[in-house]
């Protein structure tokens, strides 16, 4: 979950990390009572370079604060819609410096990133201003990195890193966060800092084990609906294009990803992202039917794309399960295009040939049916 930098922020002050005072805005024509000015009015989505799309703009007075909240407020930056901003203090005379920490994957570990320069244009830093390590996933392994790191650097830099690296290893570690990143770590001459930005990314599938996550995302679906779908349903479902005229009921998120990349290539619209995890049906079609609803609410939807690579799952009880979710959606009513790849596609074929749905092994003849279904409904 991409955390809404006021979100990001209200969860590392739990945590003892100093953040700039702030209130949160929804509405332009009712204004909260405001923190001591100067202020920084910031338009919320969950994505990166706020700053230089114009969400990020600086305030004299309230008049102003009201002025820039309206004029962000409801704007669509990067595919999203700006719901919220947030006004919070101006800080001075602080240098700005950078802190991130990221899960690494394939080391088995995380990466600490800090450099005695951060802002918006952080990466076009020259390679010897960040230094970088990867260390066990344990609070004392990152404090000791940051240590390390932070030798060289001016005095007041370095205890600012210093002080920030327990804090932040602690949330990072506690919230399962895949991201935390501090970008400006605004440093003052005292060595004191505070967390001038926020970026925190979280483990989706550890939600059940953060009840604090849970009650953020319980009071705020709206914000976070991908995730609040997934955490009701179990299964990753989201809409890629709201134009989209391809519906996808597809498993693994990896491949799914890929063909929506090589729909997208043939000169398709692909309307959602969808890991439906063939193992979560247990010989239901609660699952399917869900997304076949949500796919057929969709206005733009010309047709639908069953792609499943099946391991585990056998090919010929998921097309029964398929052709009787089918039947339970009698609001989907485009043309259902199958192509699948796995055991039992014998038994598959025969129980989709038998309900009308020719099916597909070959990915590339799948598409090419796909194009040939929706020109001839264009025509």
């Amino acid at each position: 979950m991409y955390l809404l930098e006021h979100d990001a922020k209200a969860l590392l002050a739990e945590r003892g990390v100093p953040v700039p005072h702030g209130v949160l805005i929804a509405d332009a024509a009712s204004i909260p009572e405001l923190p001591a000015g100067p202020w920084v009015v910031k338009g919320q989505i969950a994505a990166g370079g706020r700053g230089k799309a114009g969400l990020v703009q600086r305030a004299a007075t309230a008049a102003q604060v009201s002025t820039l909240a309206g004029s962000m407020l409801g704007r669509v930056v990067k595919e999203k819609r700006v719901a919220s901003v947030r006004v919070e203090q101006q800080v001075s005379a602080a240098e700005e410096m950078y802190f991130g920490l990221l899960l690494d994957a394939a080391a088995g570990g995380v990466r600490v990133i800090v450099s005695g320069r951060g802002g918006m244009d952080v990466e076009a830093l020259p390679r010897d201003e960040i230094r970088s390590e990867t260390v066990l996933p344990q609070q004392e392994a990152i404090v000791a990195c940051v240590d390390r790191l932070a030798a060289g650097m001016a005095g007041h830099k370095a205890a600012a890193l210093r002080a920030a690296a327990p804090l932040l290893a602690t949330t990072f570690l506690n919230c399962e966060a895949t991201l935390v990143e501090i970008n400006p770590l605004f440093v003052k001459q005292d060595g004191t800092w505070l967390a001038g930005d926020a970026k925190i990314v979280t483990d989706d599938n550890a939600l059940e084990r953060q009840p604090g996550l849970r009650t953020l995302l319980a009071a705020h679906t709206d914000i976070y609906p991908e995730v609040a779908l997934k955490l009701e349903h179990g299964f990753d479902y989201v809409v890629v294009d709201p134009e989209g005229e391809v519906g996808l009921l597809t498993t693994g998120a990896g491949l799914s990803m890929m063909l929506i990349d090589e729909l997208r290539a043939a000169g398709l619209r692909p309307f959602n992202f969808l890991d439906i995890r063939t193992g979560g049906l247990r010989g239901q079609t609660t699952r399917l039917v869900t997304v076949l609803q949500w796919i057929a609410a969709a206005p733009r939807v010309r047709i639908v794309l069953v792609n499943m690579f099946g391991g585990i799952t056998d090919m010929g009880e998921f097309s029964r399960l398929l052709v009787r979710a089918l039947q339970e959606t009698p609001a989907l009513k485009v043309p259902v295009v199958v192509r699948l790849a796995g055991n039992g596609l014998a038994v598959a074929r025969d129980v989709l040939v038998a309900a009308g749905i020719p099916m597909h092994t070959d990915l590339d003849l799948a598409v090419e049916d796909l194009q040939r279904q929706l020109a001839g409904t264009a025509g």
